[in-house]
């Protein structure tokens, strides 16, 4: 007789074997130390990452695809008097492992010397983090199909045509060096994309996360819907300045053109939009930002590709820069200490916050919407690219579910927007911020960011889609 004990027994069981190809964070151990000790090198480093991935795809209502992919890769830097280099496998057998170490040796051998390479970290210590969850570690084709389909009939009953993707994967990582750095990691991951089309309109919406439960397709899917209809027969508004309520997943791919410029490698280098401007009132007062591995709306490991413990770093203050994040070389340089943001060596990049958070606010969307006399709500962005790193100008163009906003209420849909927009003038210019969210946009930028109101957003011409 199956009971729930049983049930929850089959599901752990099920999430054990999906988790990261079935490979265990023992046999990562053992394929570490195998490495290691097949090395010659000076100093070795193994960087392992096992992963699963699967997705569903469906358009036109209906479900087109199911795929899967099950991945090893090893990675070997191996350091040889002052020099370094790399070689990768996706192979674990015994011969694998010692050809990648010999050609990681062989190819540092060969590498012009390094100024300053630092020896690699010993042991560190680190603090832990719990983004593993079985229920998405143990979610099948036939738990997102279902979830899918319910989606689909919605879209059928509005009339409407919905696409999109529902994915679900999980990783396991460790990272190893001949010098006593044993650092383990282990997430998943979940996400949920719907496109919900008429014959002139479309709303869009998405969600990720490491717990696949916190996901709500059919609430997504009616929100897109509602977007859908919402935005029938759109009209054209001349293109200008206006007031721009943003809704988080727009922030999202906006301000995550900033995370490199808080690299202390970019700001030595002078390609930072900080460059000359730390320490400087540079957005406006409400604005905050951290870089916080931690967060409890955040993902991702807590240490950096050298293994150095990530720290929270405030970035802004109330408009102003404060702090960079540094790798170890670069602290070095610049007489800082790392934060634990460096990049697997060898790198031309040194560094990056990879988990953004905003401090947010009180308001609405609606509570924006109704003090707005005139001005667009936009959902989300595409295409966009930066025109001046400097000023940190941005293009790119709303998609969607793009809405005038007059007297107060949404006064209907518009035809889409390209924007031609300085991110330096924006940040200085928001009226209004609601609630930090975890956000999912056009880019993969781990980010908790607020919906945002805007003064004088430049829209500098209409779209022809």
């Amino acid at each position: 007789m199956t009971t729930p004990a049983t049930r929850k027994s089959a599901s752990a069981r099920r999430a054990a074997a999906a988790a990261a190809g079935g490979v265990t964070p023992a046999e990562l151990e053992r394929i570490a130390e195998r490495v290691l000790k097949l090395s010659d090198a000076d100093e070795t480093e193994v960087e392992m990452c096992a992963t699963v991935d699967a997705l569903t795809r469906f358009a036109n209502n209906t479900i087109h695809q199911h795929v899967a992919e099950q991945s090893l890769a090893i990675s070997v830097r191996a350091v040889v008097d002052g020099r370094t280099a790399r070689a990768t496998t996706n192979k674990f057998d015994e011969d694998s492992l010692r050809r990648a170490a010999e050609t990681a040796a062989s190819l540092a051998r060969n590498e012009p010397k390094i100024p300053g390479l630092l020896p690699m970290p010993r042991a560190q210590k680190y603090a832990k983090v719990a983004r593993f969850f079985p229920a998405t570690a143990a979610a099948t084709a036939q738990d997102r199909a279902r979830a899918v389909a319910r989606v689909c009939k919605l879209a059928e009953r509005g009339g409407q045509t919905a696409a999109g993707i529902f994915s679900s994967g999980s990783s396991r990582v460790l990272l190893a060096n001949s010098r006593g750095v044993r650092a383990h990691y282990e997430q998943t991951r979940s996400e949920f994309s719907v496109t919900i089309l008429e014959r002139d309109s479309s709303g869009w919406a998405k969600a990720n996360s490491p717990d696949i439960r916190a996901i709500e397709p059919e609430a997504l899917a009616l929100a897109a819907s509602r977007k859908a209809a919402a935005s029938r027969q759109p009209r054209e508004i001349p293109p200008g300045r206006y007031t721009a309520i943003l809704e988080p997943s727009a922030v999202l791919d906006l301000v995550g053109f900033l995370f490199y410029d808080f690299a202390a490698t970019a700001v030595l280098d002078k390609r930072s939009c900080f460059t000359g401007r730390m320490g400087k009132k540079v957005f406006g007062e409400n604005v905050t930002l951290w870089d916080d591995a931690y967060h409890p709306l955040q993902s991702g490991a807590p240490f950096d590709g050298e293994g150095m413990p990530r720290q929270k770093v405030l970035l802004v203050d109330s408009g102003v820069p404060k702090n960079l994040v540094y790798a170890r070389a670069t602290a070095k340089k610049m007489k800082a200490r790392p934060t634990g943001h460096g990049f697997s060596l060898p790198n031309e990049y040194g560094e990056a916050p990879m988990n953004l958070v905003f401090a947010g606010g009180d308001a609405s969307v609606d509570d924006m919407i109704r003090g707005t006399e005139r001005g667009i709500l936009v959902t989300r962005l595409w295409y966009i690219r930066e025109v001046d790193p400097y000023e940190k100008i941005v293009t790119g163009m709303t998609r969607d579910g793009t809405f005038l906003v007059e007297n107060g209420r949404l006064a209907g849909g518009i035809r889409n927007f390209r924007f031609n927009q300085s991110l330096i003038e924006m940040l200085s210019s928001v009226e209004m911020l609601g609630a930090a969210v975890r956000a999912a946009g056009e880019e993969s930028f781990e980010m908790v960011v607020p919906a945002m109101k805007v003064r004088n957003f430049h829209f500098s011409e209409v779209t022809k889609f």
